[in-house]
């Protein structure tokens, strides 16, 4: 199995999505698992577990990996943002937990014009004390790396690590790389020698044995552009070559490779940019 995939739907409920998932050809799936615009969700109930459960059992995906909702804010000062954040975060923990997810995506957070080390402690604490709280709850934290719009940290491998090493529970991270904001945040993914020298930084302050997921998204925006908008695979400033060196790198053959490309009507885009990433597979 190639361990491609993409984000899928959870309309109507999170037991159809590995369905959709395995109808577009996926052999991976990311899910939200709440609605994405709203601080509070669903628990599910055990029996929404157990048809979740069987519905990924009978879809045969290697794996299915969830993302936070974008409102929460772990970087946010003291106040409404940062406690409903610590809420939402600890309740998303709690649900995939109950269905059995295993890896949580989530941007890192904005420091709202306070200074990049004083957002980057204030996300080890909210981790700290999450880990605490709910120490049953044993999902891996996949830090995703941002293209540095505005005030957003992890635009840097080396905010990836502050965190990390500055845990007291450095174990419960792992990292997911988008290759859209990569590009977007200067990292040269372009040519053989940048994508080499990206990995080799990436390996030096954060380690290749934390690369837990990627997304593989194309970008709208050029190299240092620091503007996030992801483009279909091939058409945007990125081209195949990256997703083509990406694809064939025997390190990160079993690591989930997910797109988040725009969607088309029944997600037929889905399916197309899925045989194009199948195409560069040597």
């Amino acid at each position: 199995m190639d361990y491609l995939g993409a984000h899928m739907s959870i309309s109507g409920g999170i037991h159809l999505a590995p369905g959709r998932g395995k109808d577009a050809g996926c052999s991976v799936i990311q899910v939200f698992t709440q609605n994405s615009n709203q601080w509070r969700g669903r628990m599910p109930t055990d029996s929404d577990v157990a048809l979740f459960r069987e519905k990924w059992q009978e879809s045969g995906l290697l794996e299915v990996v969830s993302h936070d909702i974008y409102l929460i804010n772990l970087a946010s000062a003291p106040g409404d943002t940062r406690e409903k954040s610590m809420v939402a975060f600890r309740e998303e923990m709690e649900r995939c937990s109950r269905l059995g997810i295993g890896k949580i995506v989530m941007h890192p957070g904005s420091h709202l014009g306070e200074g990049e080390e004083t957002g980057l402690k204030r996300i080890v604490e909210a981790f700290d004390t999450l880990f605490e709280l709910a120490p049953d709850f044993t999902v891996k934290i996949l830090l995703e790396n941002t293209a540095g719009q505005g005030t957003n940290l992890g635009h840097r491998f080396a905010h990836l690590q502050a965190i990390i090493s500055g845990s007291s529970h450095p174990e419960r991270f792992g990292v997911c790389l988008d290759t859209c904001h990569a590009v977007a945040a200067g990292y040269d993914l372009l040519t053989p020698e940048g994508y080499a020298a990206t990995f080799a930084e990436f390996d030096e302050l954060v380690g290749l044995e934390r690369l837990a997921c990627f997304h593989l998204n194309d970008s709208k925006k050029g190299l240092g552009s620091h503007v996030d908008r992801h483009e279909h695979i091939g058409q945007g400033e990125l081209g195949l070559e990256p997703f083509r060196m990406l694809l064939n790198d025997p390190r990160f053959a079993a690591v989930p490779k997910i797109l988040e490309t725009p969607k088309g009507d029944n997600d037929e885009m889905d399916r197309v940019n899925l045989a194009t990433l199948r195409s560069l597979i040597a």
